[in-house]
């Protein structure tokens, strides 16, 4: 059974493991090699990791001791991390995911916000299930339509208590 969680320090290192090993194959056809090891590169790193959960902001989704799904909200409250191991796809751990990443943004927020690479068409896909509108589309600087960000948001919404009760039994 899987559960989600907010990260603790001692899940830093197997956080950027995750990323390094899920992240270059789910973008490496999407965006290219170089710039999907990029991403890990830049953004799953232990300094920024332990940055984000030290601050509160990451959520894991674990099962049977391992992660299986990462959740990270920045500071300005976007959603900028929401990842599953995809044999764990497909079991309601994405929304737990978003709904963990929202129920600890400050009161007054009343939007959770998100970003995607424009060629990620799976992920546009479950956003727009979850209720996530398009604000905007920021091209890609070089000019690559597949690296093209996408921003999202929607109302603040939870389907569930956060965080959930133990399992009865």
């Amino acid at each position: 059974m899987s559960r989600v969680r907010v990260a603790g320090l001692s899940d830093v290192e197997a956080i950027c493991r995750f990323g390094e090993m899920h992240i270059p194959p789910h973008y490496a056809p999407l965006i290219g090699e170089a710039a999907a090891q990029r991403q890990v590169r830049r953004w799953w790193n232990e300094a920024h990791i332990g940055a984000a959960v030290t601050d509160g902001r990451v959520v894991v989704a674990e099962t049977e001791g391992r992660i299986v799904g990462v959740g990270q909200r920045g500071p300005d409250h976007v959603v900028y991390k929401l990842y599953l191991d995809p044999e764990h796809r497909g079991h309601g751990l994405g929304p737990q995911l978003l709904d963990a990443l929202a129920s600890h943004l400050p009161e007054g927020v009343d939007r959770l916000r998100i970003e995607h690479f424009a060629a990620n068409e799976r992920a546009a896909a479950f956003y727009e299930r979850e209720g996530f509108a398009v604000e905007r589309i920021e091209p890609d600087p070089a000019g690559d339509p597949a690296l093209a960000v996408v921003w999202r948001a929607r109302p603040i919404t939870l389907r569930e208590e956060w965080p959930p009760p133990p399992p009865l039994g």
